[in-house]
Order: structure tokens, then sequence, then C-alpha cells
């Protein structure tokens, strides 16, 4: 009985954690667009860059996601095959939207 109740404790508490992490769609999809993004990645399917579903299966599971994404999306170079390759930044500078942005291709 007790290892259920510290079963359901730890559940909870794992869901509500994730659930924190509430992402503005409709800003993070207006962010993408005004910055060019669609021009070489989409929601699921592979342009010239890889799609943002296929981008979050990359990062899952991994702790350092957020950061690195951040990274990419504001320093103008994201790593391919180990090498510093020139990428796009977002075009929106406030640490809010760049977050707002990496949690939604996050949760895709």
């Amino acid at each position: 009985m007790r290892g259920t109740a510290i079963l359901a404790l730890a559940a909870g508490l794992g869901w509500s954690v994730g659930a924190q992490a509430q992402v503005d769609v409709a800003a993070a999809e207006a962010a993408v667009k005004s910055s060019g993004c669609l021009k070489c990645h989409s929601v699921s399917a592979d342009k010239d860059g890889p799609s943002f579903k296929k981008t979050a299966a990359k990062y899952k599971g991994n702790s350092d996601a957020a950061a690195t994404l951040q990274a990419a999306l504001t320093r103008g170079t994201v790593k391919v095959d180990g090498k510093d390759v020139k990428h796009a930044t977002l075009k929106a500078k406030d640490d809010a939207t760049v977050k707002n942005v990496v949690a939604y291709i996050l949760s895709r």
C-alpha cells in the first residue's frame, strides 16, 4: 500500500513538472513564421533542415535540449555531424519568445 502511494506521488510530481512547460502555440508559430524558419523546416516533414518532430525526437530525454536549441537559435550556428554550420537566428531577441519557440519545437 505504501509503495503504491509513493508511486502515485512520484507520478503526480512528474506530471506537474511537465505541465509547467506550457507552450503558447500561436505565439511560437508566429515567431517561427516571421523568422523565416519554415523556409527550411516544417513541423512534420524534413525539408532542407530537419522537421521539428525529428528535432524533438533527437533531443528527447536530453537534459540539455532546451539550452542547446536556444543557443542554436540565438548564436547563428548549429552542430551538424560534429561541425559548426551557419544557421539563421530567430528574429525575436527577447528571452521569453526564444524559450517559447524552443518549448514549441521540443513539444512536437
